[in-house]
């Protein structure tokens, strides 16, 4: 049987086979990794992106064979620990995936890899704390806890505590909190007096969905965008009682608890649907969970699909909405020269740079466009063991934003921003619909 060498084809992503039994069996999982690693080991074009592969190919050329059989399957686990299941491999570069017939999807094998190692109960105390969103948050965004967290998170000494006790890095930069959850003082849906004026793609009715970040940590991202949604006469509300996308968890390996989140959230925004509401996240990676993990993890249900279909990303709604004229293009101020970050959980949507075309509707406005990895990846850039690793990653789009020499700079995922921040000689991140709220003058 002749063989294609790659493949020019759109990928396929085939459904996570993850209530399987043999999905869990280690044995079976090594097997896939050995075949799926020496792949990887022939072809190398993904060595550029997250650290996985410099630390495969690193392995394979220094064993006794220069093969794939010449490493330790004890230490794949290596390979495993530095994945950001961003898919950007599987997406954007690798020219084996379905429908190629070697079918390799590396992070949907990285995915089974942390849930076999999460199964067996080798995950570490600390990643099941850091990654259970919703009640760690909840307890920090109350008043007097959330001024010492933040005051814990400025004292040098308390840092180096933290990375003895806690395995978290003195210098990671930490989001602050809030004393009391944004979630808590909005209001169901904001009074609007405009028309409603649906498109092909779009209601002309958004339901917010908050997130973890932005109810905890960054409320003014939110108000920035219900700002510009009202500002072009959309329809706005918040779905109260959501839980975390479960982001966190798909990372960890917890499938079963990344079920129980979907299962909380779904009906809260069936809901919405019903009541003829598209939804919007402001954080890519939430809007990613339901676009395109949980569809791939329940490919049967058909509430996700329903949920999958009316989800947008903030740019991308808004550019669809562009498309049928309905966007105000009477800006009040230029943005100047932008550095944009486009995060990998965005790019991997498939949906184009709606935020930098949505930007350059801004009259006096130059963009430069990064798209490269910002080291941050959720935990990965505040642990002990990767902080360094993911501050190596993001030199290169610090490097980039300080040749650009920007007015302002920014990405749609705000955790990128602030990592990218960090490795600034000064400057702040925004998100790009802070850009867009400044430039309307509201």
């Amino acid at each position: 049987m002749k063989v294609k060498e790659g493949s020019l084809e759109a990928p396929k992503r085939e459904p996570l086979d993850w209530k399987n039994p043999d999905f869990y069996d280690k044995d079976s999982t090594e097997r896939e990794m050995e075949r799926v690693f020496d792949v990887c080991h022939t072809c190398r074009r993904c060595v550029s992106l997250c650290d996985s592969f410099p630390t495969l190919f690193d392995l394979i050329d220094e064993s006794e064979t220069f093969e794939v059989d010449g490493v330790d399957k004890a230490d794949f686990g290596k390979v495993v620990d530095q994945c950001f299941l961003c898919d950007l491999c599987a997406e954007t570069k690798c020219p084996y995936v379905p429908p190629h017939e070697w079918a390799i999807d590396f992070p949907h094998l990285m995915l089974r890899a942390k849930a076999q190692k999460f199964s067996a109960k080798g995950t570490k105390w600390r990643d099941r704390i850091i990654t259970s969103t919703d009640p760690i948050f909840d307890a920090l965004s109350k008043p007097g806890i959330a001024h010492i967290a933040n005051a814990a998170a400025e004292s040098k000494t308390m840092r180096k505590v933290g990375e003895k006790l806690f395995g978290l890095h003195k210098d990671a930069p930490l989001p602050k909190f809030l004393p009391k959850a944004l979630s808590k003082a909005l209001p169901g849906e904001i009074a609007s007096d405009a028309l409603v004026k649906p498109t092909d793609r779009t209601t002309g009715k958004v339901a917010i969905y908050v997130t973890c970040y932005g109810d905890h940590n960054e409320p003014q991202m939110v108000e920035d965008l219900v700002s510009v949604l009202n500002h072009n006469e959309i329809l706005v509300k918040f779905i109260k009682d959501a839980r975390c996308c479960g982001m966190p968890k798909l990372e960890l390996g917890d499938l079963k608890k990344v079920e129980k989140m979907k299962d909380a959230n779904l009906p809260l925004f069936i809901d919405a649907i019903e009541d003829g509401y598209d939804i919007i996240a402001p954080i890519p990676s939430c809007v990613l969970m339901y676009k395109q993990q949980l569809p791939l993890m329940f490919p049967e249900e058909a509430d996700v699909a329903r949920v999958q279909r009316a989800f947008f990303d903030p740019f991308e709604y808004l550019m669809l909405r562009q498309k049928s004229n309905l966007i105000d293009q009477n800006f009040q101020q230029a943005l100047g020269k932008v550095a944009y970050h486009v995060a990998c959980h965005q790019r991997v949507q498939n949906f184009g740079m709606k935020t930098r075309e949505f930007l350059e509707l801004v009259p006096g406005t130059e963009i430069t466009a990064i798209e490269r990895c910002s080291g941050h990846d959720g935990t990965y850039a505040i642990k002990a063991e990767t902080y360094e690793k993911a501050k190596k990653i993001a030199r290169p789009v610090v490097r980039r934003l300080e040749e650009a020499s920007p007015d302002s700079f920014g990405s749609d995922c705000p955790m990128a921003g602030r990592m990218i921040a960090d490795g600034m000689h000064s400057g702040k991140a925004e998100h790009p619909i802070t850009m867009v709220r400044r430039a309307y003058g509201i």
